[in-house]
């Protein structure tokens, strides 16, 4: 008989039939979804009546529970993707499909040390902690305390506790860094304002070959850290993409594209460490390249990094619910629960 794991590892896997403390997500007659967390005798009210939480525990998934109305609802655990969509929020997230780019073009594997900076509310720390495996280790670093309690809360809520091999600093990431070994990290990943301040402590921490990903909103931010890591001679030339995400309606021979289709959410930079002393070969281009100052740049680049902040009144509550949601969930989960 397999016995659960520690608390600390990561149990996120959850299989069979569904218990108290899951995460369930109804779909509802028309598509809608909810996600609940199954507690005896708890219930879930919409305008189609009542569904109760007794009715679905030990029923396999996906299952379909009734509401006291008469409604249908399909009965599923919420994949990674479900779960970070419907999140407590003190920061913008990185969407999945940018997260899954992300740890793609990064190649980020099982026994990896990865370094990532902006947690924000935990959506890239999940995607990459999914990747790592019990061997790998992910040290996030987050400026805002707030913002690290509510990735910690919503991480936690999502693995069922605690989660081996990850931990949050919270500063900033050029001070923080330095107390990091040199070569230390095997890939760095850079969700923050101004990434291009940190080439340097990067180059500190990266390991030759390792391999550099930054994410960002604007064209602006786009350019400025590219000329960074260019300018700064320890990287390969760097790559840029963005990520547009088309649905399509299939249904017999009627098949097209949605009308409404994910856009533009941010850039995807990535390039390679070189090795200690290394020039990196000139390449031919086929347009001769603009000349331009660093005034020129930074006169590209006035205001347009500008960050909005939530009041400090709704961060707060973020705090709140994102906590009560983990403890809820570590609580009521038969791995920590007791």
């Amino acid at each position: 008989m397999a016995h659960p794991p520690e608390i600390g590892a990561i149990v996120s896997v959850r299989r069979g039939p569904l218990s108290v403390g899951d995460h369930v997500q109804l779909r509802g007659p028309k598509g809608a979804l909810h996600t609940i967390t199954l507690e005896p005798g708890g219930s879930f009210h919409t305008h189609k009546g009542q569904i109760f939480h007794d009715d679905l525990i030990g029923q396999p998934e996906g299952s379909i529970a009734t509401s006291d109305r008469g409604s249908a609802y399909l009965a599923l655990r919420p994949l990674l993707a479900d779960f970070v969509l419907s999140m407590s929020r003190g920061a913008a997230i990185i969407y999945p499909k940018d997260s899954a780019q992300i740890v793609s073009l990064a190649d980020i594997h099982p026994g990896h040390h990865v370094l990532e900076a902006g947690v924000g509310s935990g959506a890239l720390s999940l995607a990459i902690l999914s990747t790592l495996g019990s061997e790998g280790t992910l040290t996030s670093i987050e400026r805002r305390e707030e913002f690290a309690d509510i990735a910690r809360a919503n991480v936690e809520t999502f693995h069922g506790g605690e989660v081996a091999g990850w931990s949050i600093e919270v500063g900033d990431f050029q001070d923080l860094v330095t107390a990091h070994p040199e070569g230390s990290a095997d890939r760095v990943v850079l969700d923050m304002l101004a990434p291009w301040e940190c080439v340097d402590a990067v180059s500190h921490v990266l390991i030759p070959g390792g391999v550099l990903a930054v994410y960002v909103a604007t064209v602006t931010q786009l350019s400025r850290v590219v000329e960074a890591v260019r300018a700064s001679g320890r990287f390969t030339n760097p790559e840029s993409l963005e990520v547009l995400l088309r649905p399509w309606h299939v249904e017999g021979l009627a098949v097209r594209p949605e009308h409404r289709m994910i856009g533009h959410t941010g850039f995807l930079m990535t390039a390679r460490a070189l090795a200690p002393g290394v020039e990196l070969p000139e390449t031919k281009r086929r347009v001769a390249k603009p000349e331009y100052s660093d005034d020129d740049v930074e006169a590209w680049t006035p205001g347009a990094t500008g960050q909005r902040h939530a009041s400090d009144k709704k961060i707060r509550k973020t705090v709140r619910k994102a906590q009560d949601r983990a403890s809820k969930s570590a609580k009521d989960s038969p791995v920590t629960g007791q």
